[in-house]
């Protein structure tokens, strides 16, 4: 019998048992047998918790052993992300810590960071808007400037001056561009094209209702023409007309239902229903036109699906839909997406779906 040369086939051995590990164990994901639903049962379910992710791994994509041996490795994973945006099959995620935006690529199942050298360089992104052409509006806390790029990625322009100037989030119109300003305690509302300063929210400096103290993030009504402005001093969300005229109040501060802590992320759906982020508390509230509660989802915590940890801003989206489908309850139908984003723990953007 012939006696194989373990010295010559080692290296191979180790190389087929090192690809089929990496195959085995970075295959797509499976969709969960069990599911999240809120409000839970007996109640009828309006929201499922389907998925979260938090690095490239997280997105169901296969790394081939060709592609760690020529040195193509996964991209480093979110380390605190706040703000998001999504657009054309890409969700942009900002990490403070890194200094950069992320962008996971739901087409290609793969994850890269976006980090522009030179005049567009950033140093704190907080809050990410992108226009419907693709322009990149990002709220730099630490540059103390909105930094805008193209489509592309290529930068273009910053808007503020930096003495003077606190931006946290950036709202897009057709022709105007909503910013917050901590030091202002206002929103500034500047022209899309030239970038001109028009006017600040609220309209009057002595005004009593709609008073801003700290606005930390912005949500558009575009279908009620209503602008929404979290107050993180106020313990409020403040509504107003896209001209500055304040409309209501949702909330108040407190630690109970209807009630807000740390309020951060707004975002409004089709229909009008107002999503509130409370860091503190760690739940998103769900409020209709009017401000009157509907109901709340999530949890503070990690043990389980669909619990939140220091949770930031949130975003409400239609258009990608069919990537997540596979995620969703047997019996139920997802009409549109919430991804919430947390600062802390092992699932940073959590993936919810509206059912019908």
């Amino acid at each position: 019998m012939k006696i194989m040369n373990m010295g010559r086939w080692l290296p191979v051995f180790l190389g087929c048992l090192l690809a089929g590990l990496l195959n085995g164990c970075a295959t797509s994901p499976q969709p969960q047998k069990t599911y999240t639903f809120f409000p839970p049962a007996p109640d009828d379910p309006h929201i499922q918790f389907l998925t979260s992710f938090s690095g490239d791994l997280d997105l169901g994509r296969s790394w081939s052993f060709s592609e760690y041996i020529s040195g193509i490795k996964p991209t480093e994973p979110l380390v605190k992300p706040y703000g998001l945006a999504l657009y054309n099959g890409k969700i942009f995620v900002c990490d403070t810590v890194q200094g950069a935006v992320q962008v996971f690529d739901l087409k290609k199942h793969r994850a890269s960071y976006f980090t522009p050298q030179g005049e567009g360089r950033m140093m704190m992104p907080l809050n990410i808007s992108i226009d419907d052409d693709g322009t990149r509006y990002v709220a730099d806390s630490l540059r103390n400037q909105v930094v805008v790029y193209g489509s592309d990625g290529t930068y273009l322009t910053a808007i503020g001056k930096k003495d003077e100037f606190r931006p946290t989030d950036v709202a897009v119109t057709t022709n105007r561009l909503y910013i917050t300003d901590l030091a202002a305690h206002a929103v500034k509302v500047y022209g899309k094209v030239d970038g001109k300063y028009l006017f600040s929210i609220p309209t009057a400096t002595n005004a009593t209702k709609g008073k801003l103290f700290s606005p930390v993030n912005l949500a558009l009504d575009k279908a009620n023409n209503r602008l929404l402005v979290s107050d993180l001093g106020g313990f409020v969300v403040q509504v107003y007309d896209l001209d500055g005229k304040y409309l209501n109040t949702i909330g108040q501060q407190g630690v109970g239902m209807g009630c807000f802590a740390l309020p951060k992320g707004v975002a409004v759906d089709r229909e009008g229903i107002t999503y509130v982020v409370d860091s503190r508390v760690q739940v998103v509230q769900m409020f209709d036109k009017q401000g009157r509660l509907l109901m709340y989802f999530g949890q503070p915590g990690t043990s389980t699906r669909g619990q939140l940890l220091l949770p930031a801003s949130i975003k409400v989206d239609y258009n990608h839909v069919d990537y997540f489908q596979r995620y969703v309850a047997p019996g139920h139908r997802c009409e549109y997406l919430i991804l919430v984003t947390s600062q802390f723990g092992p699932n940073l953007v959590s993936v919810y779906g509206f059912l019908k």
